[in-house]
């Protein structure tokens, strides 16, 4: 374990902004209030098992859709990010140490929801040697063993601190999406992503592809930080350069006044053309919608990306 000095605060100081009056947000991404049976249950089985959604802890606007479908996004090795990303409303500090017993009531949760398809995600742990890797990697074997008709999105962190083979490790125990989110166009990573490094996190989605080119990748940005459409178009030459499968495209909404300003609410059409020109780059699956998130409609979506794989070798 690492000793590090983290802050024990939920946002770093620079991404305090007490004056800032959030706009008013459009119809375009305005959603109900979570409630019904389904989400009741979803909620109950969460927390019977003890587990972290980060559809809870970021804040997500379509929960209650997904939880009424029984779909959770489950977070694993706890609710405390060693990270101070300047958009997430995870809390930042010094995390607990990781739960052995976690990657077994993941497990439990998934097959007591009958998931098809169950995307799993994490904070950053720069506190740990290998940055939760191994962890990664025995809740994916765990949730294969109790469950294997399952197929298994992992949305990690960017190991930035660790030895470049922790992420054979997580390769290695076979999950069928891999997904890492670059979440900003590289000229916003000082002020959004300030603990991150742009080519990192490409970097290391092109050597998944390289230790596994049979797997698929992910990867999603958000639109609105203040982002011109020119960096966006390059942010997508750079994925495809780095073999990305598919790509996410969503409206950033800030959590508190204390988070990054919204720069602007991107109109649905805007989202469409770049929904267009991805696909018209290679990518074989493309989400950009202003309600887009890295798991929502995942299992669906995951369903046309085989698809569209087969269609393109056949």
């Amino acid at each position: 374990m690492r000793d590090l000095k983290i802050p024990d605060q939920r946002h770093p100081e620079k991404a305090h902004r007490p004056d800032n009056a959030q706009p008013k947000k459009p119809d375009w991404i305005r959603v109900k209030a979570p409630s019904g049976k389904g989400y009741r249950e979803t909620h109950k089985i969460m927390r019977e098992h003890n587990l972290v959604t980060v559809c809870e802890e970021a804040g997500c606007p379509n929960a209650g859709e997904c939880w009424s479908q029984g779909h959770a996004t489950m977070m694993i090795m706890g609710d405390i990010c060693t990270r101070g990303c300047t958009f997430c409303n995870v809390a930042t500090g010094k995390p607990q140490d990781l739960d052995v017993f976690e990657p077994g009531r993941v497990a439990d949760a998934v097959q007591k929801l009958g998931l098809n398809h169950v995307v799993i995600t994490s904070v950053d742990r720069d506190d740990i040697d290998d940055g939760g890797a191994e962890h990664f990697a025995q809740t994916i074997r765990a949730v294969r063993h109790r469950s294997p008709g399952t197929t298994i999105e992992i949305l990690t962190p960017d190991f930035l601190h660790c030895a470049p083979s922790v992420l054979e490790t997580v390769v290695a125990a076979k999950p069928d999406v891999f997904n890492h989110n670059l979440e900003t166009v590289p000229a916003l990573y000082p002020s959004v992503r300030p603990g991150a490094r742009y080519f990192h996190s490409l970097r290391l989605l092109q050597r998944v592809k390289e230790i596994d080119p049979s797997m698929f990748t992910k990867s999603g940005i958000m639109v609105g930080l203040g982002e011109d459409r020119q960096a966006v178009h390059q942010v997508m030459d750079d994925m495809r350069a780095a073999d990305i499968d598919f790509l996410t495209i969503g409206q950033y909404l800030q959590p508190t006044p204390k988070h990054h300003v919204v720069d602007r609410f991107v109109h649905p059409d805007e989202f469409a053309a770049y929904e267009k020109a991805a696909y018209g780059k290679g990518f074989l699956m493309v989400s950009a919608t202003p309600l887009t998130r890295s798991s929502y409609h995942a299992g669906d979506d995951f369903a046309r990306l085989r698809e569209a794989r087969l269609a393109k070798l056949g």
